[in-house]
């Protein structure tokens, strides 16, 4: 079955071949040993149940797709596509493996192996961010050129990259699956780490859909906008206090604060007056 491309730069279009080989291009095998894996591709979970059939598979049958790899400058060769063919290729006790060796850029082999895993659903929704995040940041593109290379919307990059911005327990959940993008993306409405925590522990264990999430954001998002406009409430003391000041001192006193902490305004209108005030004052002290 072919692999949909849809979406992809003309340049990336050009390297990505989901390993079938471009005209001129011939596979080599290279030992095993000889390969290293791209410590920066986006993807970092491997099942191991998922890597022990395909070890017999190949066990069995052979790798019938090369590997993409590329020279790096240390000696050997860096994998840009087939990782997990690799790891199986090692499972199965394999020697040799067969290759195809290109020439590429290390923005070239994030985008390629960025791309490779979002068409292949391997990615968990915090690797495809943090992928999304790297082009971005390491290499300058901005969400619109990302969207191009990667044949995505640039409001889904944006939104997938918005999901880093959780606290880190959160976003750990993401990436094990127990929070989905659908439940956590209503979280990132709340300002307070420890409150989104409690929500998404509570999404979890009540088992949630995304749209009671949404309501029980709002309902927090309320809670929080009642709580800062709820006033004071004044003690009468102070309210005496004022009355007092202001008929021995002949004049409107106003006292704000509480009982412990606060501040007293005394007006005047002259430096007599503010002398006289003064003199009065210090007399009774």
């Amino acid at each position: 079955m072919a692999t949909k491309k849809g979406g992809l730069g003309k340049g990336l279009e050009a390297i990505f071949a989901d390993n079938a080989t471009m005209e001129g291009d011939s596979a080599s095998v290279l030992r095993t040993t000889e390969l290293e894996p791209n410590r920066n591709q986006p993807r970092r979970q491997f099942e191991q149940e998922s890597l022990v059939e395909l070890a017999e598979s190949i066990s069995a049958v052979g790798i019938i797709q090369p590997l993409i790899v590329r020279p790096i400058a240390s000696g050997g060769y860096q994998i840009v596509a087939g990782e997990r063919r690799w790891r199986a290729a090692h499972i199965a006790g394999l020697q040799e493996i067969p290759v195809i060796i290109r020439d590429l850029t290390d923005r070239d082999v994030a985008e390629f192996a960025l791309v490779e895993n979002l068409q292949r659903e391997d990615l968990n929704p915090v690797e495809e961010a943090e992928g999304y995040r790297n082009l971005m940041r390491e290499y300058g593109l901005t969400q619109e050129q990302v969207s191009q290379r990667v044949g995505k919307s640039r409001p889904v990059i944006a939104n997938a990259v918005r999901l880093l911005d959780l606290p880190e327990s959160v976003v750990a959940m993401l990436e094990k699956g127990d929070l989905s993008p659908g439940h956590a993306r209503p979280l990132l409405g709340v300002s307070d780490a420890e409150e989104i925590l409690r929500l998404a522990e509570m999404v979890v264990r009540r088992k949630m859909t995304a749209r009671e999430v949404e309501k029980a954001v709002k309902n927090v998002k309320k809670s929080s906008e009642k709580n800062e406009k709820k006033p004071v409430q004044r003690s009468g003391l102070l309210d005496e206090i004022e009355l007092a000041l202001g008929q021995e001192l002949a004049r409107k006193i106003k006292v704000t604060g509480t009982e412990q902490r606060g501040i007293l305004e005394i007006p005047y209108f002259s430096i007599e007056e503010l002398a006289d005030m003064a003199n009065r004052l210090a007399r009774d002290n």
